[in-house]
């Protein structure tokens, strides 16, 4: 059965990057200031932060329903059917209207709501063509992803609480009092959607904190403490050198696997801003 896979730049795949792999990736429309702009398209990551650092009015969007179905249209040429991997569904509504477009096609396509972004989310793209190649149907695919969608964690420390605010994530008064007193909130992304998981005041103590809480779900989750049946992934938004500082320090804890570092989709970058540093981890799939 030929299977092809489609996912959104949430995923942190490039459009180059996709090509590569054999694989569709969809890109995340923007509004700035009343224009639309495509991710990895007409909106790289450093011009999106000039707008954002200038202030720019900038909302994230969904891919529209007729450029979503034009390309599975064109893609059903050539493959029997489709395994589509939008972001999570608690994060935008993409997911369920790509599950209500699917409907449409007899079985054909496949939506996978499996609850992740970013890096998880690539893993799941990554998963999904390691079963293709071994002759896993689409629905099989669609179903073994969904199966493990709660095996995997993100935990992110915002740099500054102004985008959180802006997007009523926190009160303005709890923005002005954390902005005074320097807490850093770290948030965590459990499924579903984002949530707030301790407050700390420098990096550092985020750092530790992140990795604690890693280990702690390695452990106890997954019952991986040394992590041998865990990948482990790094994101960050416009904080590149503290990124690879990370990764170099997991890479010595955690030898089994190439640590994967990405940016952080431009969706979520919307919400927190700038200087953010996550830490991920998902469990292999056997497939």
């Amino acid at each position: 059965m030929k299977i092809a896979i489609v996912t959104d730049s949430n995923s942190g795949i490039t459009q180059k990057e996709g090509k590569e792999l054999g694989i569709s990736v969809i890109p995340m429309p923007f509004m700035a200031d009343g224009k639309t702009y495509f991710e990895d398209i007409d909106l790289n990551h450093e011009d999106f932060f000039q707008m954002l650092a200038r202030g720019a009015d900038i909302s994230t969007s969904q891919p529209a329903p007729q450029d979503v179905t034009r390309l599975w249209d064109e893609l059903l040429k050539e493959y029997e059917a489709i395994v589509h991997i939008p972001m999570s569904s608690g994060l935008s509504g993409s997911c369920q209207t790509a599950m209500m477009l699917a409907q449409d096609y007899e079985g054909k396509v496949f939506v996978v709501n499996n609850q992740r972004i970013s890096v998880t989310q690539r893993q799941s793209v990554m998963d999904a063509l390691g079963m293709a190649q071994k002759g896993y149907t689409a629905e099989q695919i669609k179903n073994r992803l969904e199966e493990t969608k709660f095996d995997s964690s993100i935990y992110i420390t915002v740099d500054t609480l102004k985008y959180l605010k802006k997007g009523g994530r926190v009160t303005p008064a709890a923005a002005a009092l954390g902005t005074l007193l320097r807490i850093k909130p770290v948030l965590t992304i459990q499924g579903e959607k984002l949530d707030a998981f301790t407050k700390v005041r420098t990096m550092k103590q985020a750092k530790s904190v992140m990795l604690s809480a890693i280990q702690k779900d390695m452990e106890t989750r997954f019952g991986d403490k040394e992590g041998r049946h865990t990948y482990l992934q790094i994101a960050h938004t416009d904080n590149e050198q503290a990124a690879m500082e990370l990764k170099e320090e997991l890479s010595r804890q955690y030898p089994f696997f190439e640590i994967h570092a990405d940016p952080l989709s431009l969706s979520v970058s919307c919400h927190i801003g700038p200087g953010s540093l996550a830490i991920a981890c998902t469990k292999v799939l056997d497939y």
